[in-house]
């Protein structure tokens, strides 16, 4: 009676001229020999769903952003005083909010809105170095992107304290709209002073549009206001802001609903 290595090579001839084939060595044990190599690879794996969630989270809500905002956040000279703190935190707490929704009801995790928001800055300042800079010689202070991390940190310890989709929607939303303005004015305020120019008063950033003619740039949207709204002081930010977060709350409420659909587990009973 022989015995074999249970680890040597298996050979066998086939039916034709006898060639021998080495079919490889013989697989006797499980892959994974220990529960530390088991958990390792659990960590692996987590750790590349995270990296994949993180990229399409990523391309996703930048291109939301792109087709919401656009040039309000692409110019410095579009960042005045009544469209862009309201029309950025409109359009941008909708995947804020479905990822908060989507981080917190599987996972009991409050940083979704901060996940998500750090992933569209990411993928902002890699368009705006690459394309905007490197391609096209746009200076970077000209084309700089929102900040938007504090009013997403917001948002997510007010879910984090309250446990409450209605609390974060009524006072998480507002705070998220509020925040934006100040949390980019330190960059924001130098292109607001005052100037005049052929007998007309406007901010440095409006001169800047006038200046550095884009090609395709709708000058029938971007020309300096004469309403009453365009003024430098009173209380046309305020105004804005507040409008910005009672509509954030609707739409706060309908894609935190939109994220918790997503997050549903469902099962299809035997047939």
């Amino acid at each position: 009676m022989s015995t074999q290595d249970p680890t040597a090579s298996d050979t066998f001839q086939t039916a034709y001229g006898g060639t021998t084939v080495e079919t490889g060595p013989k697989v006797t044990g499980p892959a994974l020999k220990s529960k530390g190599e088991a958990l390792a690879l659990g960590r692996t794996i987590d750790w590349l769903l995270l990296f994949i969630l993180f990229f399409v989270c990523l391309a996703s809500f930048h291109i939301h952003a792109m087709l919401t905002m656009g040039d309000w956040d692409f110019w410095v000279d579009w960042k005045d005083r009544r469209y862009f703190p309201t029309v950025l935190p409109i359009v941008l707490i909708a995947f804020a909010a479905a990822g908060q929704a989507f981080f917190w009801e599987k996972f009991r995790l409050p940083f979704g809105a901060t996940f998500m928001v750090v992933g569209l800055i990411f993928g902002e300042w890699i368009n705006r170095y690459f394309n905007f800079w490197l391609w096209t010689y746009f200076p970077i202070n000209m084309v700089w992107p929102t900040i938007l991390i504090p009013s997403a940190l917001f948002l997510d310890i007010v879910l984090l304290i309250t446990r409450s989709y209605l609390i974060t929607a009524i006072v998480g939303a507002m705070g998220w709209a509020l925040l934006l303005y100040p949390s980019n004015w330190p960059v924001l305020a130098q292109f607001h002073v005052p100037l005049e120019k052929d007998g007309l008063i406007m901010t440095l950033a409006d001169l800047i549009g006038f200046e550095y003619v884009r090609t395709g740039t709708p000058e029938y949207i971007r020309m300096v206001e004469r309403g009453t709204m365009r003024t430098f002081g009173k209380d046309v930010v305020p105004v804005s802001a507040f409008f910005a977060g009672f509509i954030s709350m609707i739409v706060y409420f309908v894609w935190a609903f939109v994220g918790r659909w997503f997050s549903t587990t469902r099962f299809i009973g035997r047939i």
